[in-house]
């Protein structure tokens, strides 16, 4: 009897594997490969698939990109910073009479609280709130600048570089705009390996601020595009350590390709534009880092 029902149960499993060899063998290659669809079945079955596990519901890792008067945002809920912020600017929209005054820091109305950092989390943390897309960059428009404002824009900045290399950084992509058609910015932070254990391993060690533990970047990372004639000319990408950087440092010192700003964020920038024959910026432009801008 043990014997029979044995060998039925083999011979059916040896009939599903043979089953499931031959249907993954009939399935397209762009579908089972999972290029398209994200899986490796199609579409109708990957729907019934979902339909049984997923029954109640796709779990939700955070927001699709959130989008404001002047600048769009990927936010991470976990360690409630941005994982990217991208901006478009030119010169009109640099200049005007908005003024950051006017504005407050507050948590930002379209993430739920359990999910959002609060000005609480940096009282006291020795860490300045470091925007991402600038003020400066929204003179144009009150509304606009006061969006730059909401803590999903801010992360855990060391005082001397927000108030120093970055602000020039930021200053600088300003000055772009009156030497290109436009300038398409996206910047976020980073938290890279900068220890390693006694065998050698390297290590991810970052603080966490407040209440929320709002997550302490190692690094920061700005991505330059710029355009004449409408046209993406040439990119420049930097990443920076999230600590003091003297002023005689260059921004050359601090270039990286796009490719590796993609594997340290994970994000595939660009997806719709080959970079390939984009020009370096730094040599098309000085990437000369004027002096700190106090507007």
């Amino acid at each position: 009897m043990s014997f029979t029902r044995g060998f039925f149960t083999g011979t059916v499993t040896t009939l599903f594997a043979v089953g499931v060899y031959q249907y993954s063998n009939e399935l397209p290659p762009q579908v089972y490969q999972g290029e398209k669809s994200g899986s490796l079945f199609p579409q109708e079955v990957s729907e019934a698939i979902k339909r049984r596990i997923l029954r109640y519901g796709v779990p939700q890792r955070g927001e699709a990109p959130l989008i404001y008067s002047n600048h769009i945002l990927s936010y991470d809920r976990s360690k409630r910073t941005p994982v990217w912020v991208a901006e478009r600017i030119t010169q009109d929209q640099t200049q005007g009479s908005a003024n950051r005054k006017h504005s407050k820091f507050i948590p930002d109305p379209g993430i739920p609280s359990p999910f959002t950092a609060e000005n609480s989390d940096y009282v006291r943390s020795g860490w300045s709130k470091g925007h991402m897309a600038p003020a400066g960059n929204n003179k144009f428009d009150q509304r606009a600048m006061d969006e730059t404002f909401y803590l999903t824009n801010i992360v855990p900045q060391d005082m001397d570089n927000n108030a120093g290399f970055w602000n020039r950084l930021e200053s600088y992509c300003r000055d772009l705009t009156q030497r290109f058609d436009g300038v398409q910015i996206l910047s976020g932070p980073l938290t890279l390996p900068t220890q390693t254990d006694p065998q050698g391993q390297k290590l991810v060690v970052y603080p966490v601020i407040g209440p929320n533990e709002v997550a302490v970047p190692t690094h920061l990372y700005k991505i330059i595009l710029v355009e004449s004639n409408g046209t993406p000319s040439a990119i420049g990408c930097f990443i920076v350590p999230n600590k003091p950087i003297k002023n005689k440092n260059s921004l050359k010192e601090f270039q990286v390709s796009l490719e590796e700003v993609q594997k340290r964020t994970g994000v595939e920038f660009f997806p719709m534009l080959d970079h390939v024959n984009l020009k370096n910026l730094c040599y098309v432009d000085s990437c000369n880092l004027g002096k700190r801008h106090t507007g």
